[in-house]
């Protein structure tokens, strides 16, 4: 498939989960990958030399999505790296799962500004160097459970359902 041959994509949160599973499946498809971690070095490492198999460029870059100024540069430095990003994937995401009558403030906050902020900072961005590229693609990745809800995930269905809003927003 020719689809992704030469593009660069940057996805957040792909050093595990399905975040992984894109940076792997990207790089096999011709796909430039640069992607972002904030814990998960050893992993990051790993899957850098596993996927630079496929004949692709693949970076990996600590960062934190959810702080604005790291977003900021961090599509500075993929853009001195690879010269471009055609793909924006905003996957990265934290639950912390529990009754509302016993969730914290703590709690909210950190859900809110991992799944949902990070999205803000990455798209805010990346979104004008695609359009004066007059080209690129945002994919933001979200739940179901940001359209039903779920007991004990008040945080993670509301961080979600912004996602959800927030696309259709700048669509």
């Amino acid at each position: 498939m020719q689809l992704l041959k030469d593009k660069v994509a940057l996805i957040t949160g792909g050093s595990r989960g399905i975040g992984e599973a894109i940076v792997r499946q990207f790089a096999e498809m011709g796909c430039d990958v640069a992607f972002t971690y904030r814990s998960s070095g050893e992993s990051a490492e790993n899957i850098v030399k596993e996927a630079s198999v496929a004949g692709r460029n693949v970076k990996a870059y600590k960062s934190d999505a959810a702080n604005f100024d790291q977003a900021g540069e961090l599509v500075k430095s993929v853009i001195e790296d690879f010269g471009k990003i055609d793909i924006l994937i905003n996957n990265a995401g934290i639950t912390k799962d529990n009754l509302m009558l016993r969730m914290g403030e703590d709690q909210w906050d950190q859900v809110i500004e991992v799944n949902l902020k990070s999205v803000f900072n990455l798209t805010k961005h990346t979104i004008r160097h695609m359009l004066k590229a007059r080209f690129g693609s945002i994919i933001n990745m979200s739940s179901v459970v940001g359209v039903f809800g779920n007991a004990g995930q008040a945080n993670y269905a509301a961080s979600k359902a912004g996602i959800i809003g927030f696309t259709k927003s700048i669509a």
